[in-house]
């Protein structure tokens, strides 16, 4: 997980805890038919607007993407230089068993290696790239539908709760279960669509651009070995994808 989710994971949560433990204690903010309705009912919902894989390769996609950890970009133009600096000296075939710890790049330079043109070898990778991101996407669109449907499921707890507090009126004993109901509901909708959904979506959606760019750098980067360009001149490209800050002075 990466610093920024942990963080904003950790104090989010606390906060809230403490605020229940504070306003009398947890256990009077459990109840289990509110969970049912919220927690189970929005996911069968979701599962009704998408198809029964999108919503398990979208909650997958989704909960990697709190643990994945973002592509440094001067590391991958280094590599690509120094892989461009063998090539330069003794071809493409050289370039075998080099160690590339990026499993993007390690594909691309498998196809240089095995001689394919730049056509085949630009169609393959951005092909590959149109899919990574689709599944995003589709992670995105998962945990949106999530978003908009359980503060409505929250809306109909609390109806379930009213009319059963309403309907039973003259047994006192039963008025505080249903109002228990009426308002957690409510409560469970805004924490799992505030707290859980919104966040893992904006993430995938953030994750998504950095694996884009983090991808055509390597393709730009990979197209120019092919072609045999000098590898200060391919550095001087890829340095084009780092923010202006983050370029070397020499560059100015």
């Amino acid at each position: 997980m990466d610093l920024a989710t942990l963080i904003g994971a950790i104090g989010a949560y606390a906060i809230v805890v403490v605020a229940m433990i504070l306003a009398g204690g947890l256990p009077q903010f459990i109840d289990i038919p509110s969970i049912l309705i919220v927690l189970i009912g929005s996911h069968f919902i979701v599962i009704m607007k998408h198809t029964f894989p999108q919503f398990v390769g979208g909650i997958k996609v989704g909960l990697n993407s709190l643990s994945y950890k973002s592509e440094n970009l001067q590391e991958l133009i280094d590599k690509i230089v120094e892989l461009a600096d063998k090539a330069r000296k003794g071809g493409l075939l050289s370039l075998e068993g080099a160690e590339i710890p990026n499993s993007f790049m390690k594909k691309g330079i498998g196809l240089l290696i095995d001689g394919h043109g730049e056509e085949v070898v630009s169609s393959i990778l951005h092909g590959d790239v149109k899919l990574s991101s689709q599944r995003h996407e589709d992670g995105a669109a998962v945990f949106k539908s999530l978003a908009d449907i359980a503060p409505a499921m929250g809306m109909i707890g609390t109806l379930v709760g009213l009319v059963g507090m309403l309907a039973n009126m003259d047994d006192p004993k039963s008025i505080g279960p249903a109002m228990a109901i009426a308002i957690l509901t409510t409560l469970y909708g805004a924490l799992m669509a505030n707290m859980m959904a919104i966040p893992v979506r904006e993430k995938l959606l953030m994750r998504n651009e950095e694996d884009k760019l983090a991808n055509k750098l390597i393709i730009d980067g990979l197209l120019s070995i092919q072609a045999g360009q000098n590898p200060r001149v391919i550095e001087q490209l890829l340095q084009g994808y780092l923010p202006e800050k983050s370029r070397p002075v020499a560059e100015e």
